[in-house]
């Protein structure tokens, strides 16, 4: 099966890293950018818990990290044209 991505959300997976070509499915790619958002926001909590990010300041850097990510707010079903 071959897909057509958008360009906008070809741009955002690209300032991750993530190059689908038309034989990567939507729903794997999807996978891959949420497994790093993940790895990030874990990462920063970890960060908190040993005080290497003030508490007062975390919210601000959740927030920031969420800001990165903004293809995965999209629904997956929109990740492609018809």
């Amino acid at each position: 099966m071959s897909f057509k991505y958008r360009q906008t959300v070809l741009e955002e997976l690209s300032r991750h890293g993530i190059v689908p070509d038309s034989e990567t499915p939507p729903e794997l790619a999807h996978q891959f950018v949420n497994d790093l958002y993940l790895f990030e926001i874990r990462s920063l909590r970890n960060k908190l818990l040993i005080g290497s990010v003030q508490k007062a300041d975390y919210a601000n850097l959740v927030a920031e990290l969420r800001d990165r990510y903004p293809v995965l707010s999209l629904p997956v079903k929109f990740w492609t044209e018809d």
